[in-house]
């Protein structure tokens, strides 16, 4: 047979090449293989123990608040809570049925679980109630086999132990939403709280702590097997604040159910050591959550239980400034101490008059009888040689006007009017008649309780501008700076001290019926009435109701502001009670019983009420 020499070529040539090319491939496949198992046999490693083991974030104790002798004002308890997983309740309905007729269950609330439970995974856990007492947790385990896939855990929950008195100072905590964001993974966790005001708020960073950990093996669809490892987490920092306890239950009672605040401060070093607002609020019921019935009840309170009127409430300081007016008179050249005006019961200005609020008049008044006895024409007088501008600026330079403190989160600015500010938001130039209702505190004059208990602080203190703060430093921190020394006279400070005295401790003073009777703890002080609505001509004609008569929104503002002890000031106090009539009987009483409290707390005797009664007008 013949054979082609050339065909035996031709066959060897091919099957070099098809060698050439398995030896490539397998050589390939060796270089992977190597490069998978070998190079990156750790990542891959990795890779199958992420797919087995799921890392879940653990949710730290929230920190404790607690007041400035080591009082709890908000910790942590234990909180119950039902929970069912869909794939152990065959019949969900007769299951969440089953569970309404042990422990209450609203139709919102039962709608919520269905909604919830549909989203979720068959094998996810959802919260059916919170903040079960331990006899519903009772029921619910004697009940266990007619509610399948129900079971009970166990939580944290917020705790305020004293409530009202201390709810607009601390806030509350609640439920994380969509605007929060999701900067910290603790926001991602069900359930998490955050601060919503106060306290709470402000050092909300600090109260939540770091999370913990827990390695948990898992199965293909993402089932639970168990718990491998476990890391707890950093409880959250405990914040002190200046507050005292003691005081704040003291000026809850003393304030009751009016629409009211109440502000105490140290002088020297500018500690709040009580800021309470009524009426309150339950911080727990946020924490809970509030349904909407609850809800649209606080909010259309007519007496705002939600706001705290003590950094937020703008109110006219009436005659609280006084003492304002006539420093700048005697730091102008104005008015010196000396200065006299007949007192008529009214003053004209062009066609207009205006009225002191005693009737008939106080006859000749120097300075320190017009503010013992609230002169208004003596301040009318002044206020018209001095003008709106150096007004304000005296009242700028001791506090009002702009929010003081950087740790009271809410704080509003109140408002110091002038030429300018009118021209440009209301359109109108200024008129002399505003600048002599802006003498006796009215018109558009606006202050913060905080922002006149700091006034007076700075009056008795030497004229040291010393800001206010809620959360006391640690024993540790460094001092702080010095407070800058307003440029004032001394001697006209002196000046104001001693007839804020009188204010009280005269017989003819407005709020002589409030001094504190003990011996050692004579006070000084400065009644104010707010008018909120303007008194007619026709009114005047037939005789002004008195406030108890009018309705009770139509009723004046009271304001106090006082100091203590009188000769050695420590302390200083603003009470404001909103409709309240008169300052020296709603306001001073109050701020009478607080300041005595504070000079027995500081010689370290128990706080007990003040005694005295109510005083004249102011």
């Amino acid at each position: 047979m013949y054979r082609n020499p050339n065909s035996q070529k031709v066959f060897n040539r091919r099957a070099l090449l098809l060698g050439g090319g398995q030896a490539a491939l397998f050589s390939a496949l060796a270089a992977r293989l190597y490069q998978l198992q070998v190079i990156e046999a750790d990542r891959y490693a990795m890779l199958a123990d992420e797919n087995r083991i799921n890392l879940r974030l653990l949710p730290p104790p929230r920190g404790r608040i607690l007041d400035r002798d080591g009082e709890v004002l908000a910790v942590n308890r234990q909180n119950y809570r039902a929970v069912i997983v869909r794939e152990r309740a065959p019949d969900l309905a007769a299951t969440l049925g089953a569970f309404a007729s042990i422990v209450p269950l609203t139709a919102a609330e039962r709608d919520r679980v269905l909604r919830m439970l549909a989203r979720k995974r068959p094998f996810v856990p959802v919260i059916i109630k919170e903040n079960l007492s331990w006899e519903e947790v009772s029921r619910i385990a004697v009940n266990a086999p007619d509610l399948p896939g129900v079971t009970i855990e166990m939580g944290q929950s917020r705790h305020y132990p004293h409530g009202i008195a201390v709810a607009h100072a601390l806030g509350y905590v609640a439920a994380v939403s969509d605007a929060d964001g999701a900067d910290d993974p603790l926001l991602q966790l069900p359930g998490f709280q955050i601060g919503r005001s106060g306290a709470e708020k402000l050092h909300d960073l600090a109260l939540r702590g770091k999370a913990g950990s827990s390695q948990l093996e898992v199965n293909a669809v993402g089932r639970v097997i168990r718990e491998l490892s476990r890391e707890e987490g950093t409880p959250g920092a405990e914040v002190r604040l200046t507050l005292d306890l003691a005081m704040q239950k003291l000026a809850t009672e003393r304030l009751g159910g009016e629409s009211a605040a109440a502000v105490v401060v140290d002088v020297e070093t500018g500690e709040i050591l009580t800021l309470v607002s009524t009426p309150g609020f339950d911080p727990e019921e946020f924490s809970r959550g509030l349904d909407d019935a609850a809800w649209k009840s606080l909010a259309s309170d007519p007496r705002a239980p939600l706001a705290n009127k003590a950094v937020a409430g703008q109110y006219a300081p009436g005659s609280t400034i006084k003492m304002i007016v006539a420093l700048a008179a005697m730091e102008a050249g104005i008015a010196s101490p000396d200065h006299r005006v007949f007192c008529t019961g009214e003053v004209e200005l062009g066609t207009a008059k205006f009225h002191c609020w005693k009737k008939g008049g106080h006859g000749w008044m120097d300075m320190a009888d017009s503010i013992a006895q609230s002169c208004d024409v003596y301040f009318y007088d002044i206020a018209r040689k001095l003008g709106i501008d150096r007004i304000g600026a005296m009242a700028r330079r001791f506090g009002l006007g702009a929010p003081l403190a950087l740790d009271l989160p809410g704080e509003k600015p109140g408002l110091i009017p002038s030429r300018d500010w009118k021209r440009a938001v209301i359109g109108t130039p200024w008129q002399q008649g505003e600048t002599l209702v802006a003498g006796i505190g009215q018109g558009f004059l606006l202050a913060t309780p905080l922002q006149l208990a700091m006034m007076t602080a700075r009056l008795v203190n030497g004229g040291r501008a010393v800001p206010p703060h809620l959360t006391r430093r640690p024993a540790d921190a460094e001092a702080p700076a010095p407070a800058t020394r307003i440029d004032v006279s001394a001697k006209a400070l002196d000046f104001l001290r001693r007839a804020m005295s009188r204010v009280v401790n005269d017989p003819r003073g407005t709020a002589f019926g409030s001094r504190i009777a003990d011996a050692g703890f004579d006070m000084g002080g400065k009644t104010g009435t707010s008018q909120v609505r303007r008194i007619t001509a026709a009114e005047r004609l037939t005789g002004v109701r008195k406030n108890e008569d009018l309705p009770w929104a139509a009723r004046d503002h009271a304001l106090f502001v006082g100091f203590a002890p009188e000769d050695r000031p420590r302390y200083a106090a603003a009470v404001v009670v909103e409709h309240g009539g008169s300052g020296s009987k709603a306001a001073a009483p109050v701020a009478r019983d607080l300041l005595a409290a504070a000079v027995r707390r500081g010689r370290g005797e128990a706080t007990v009420a003040g005694r005295g009664g109510a005083g004249g007008e102011g």
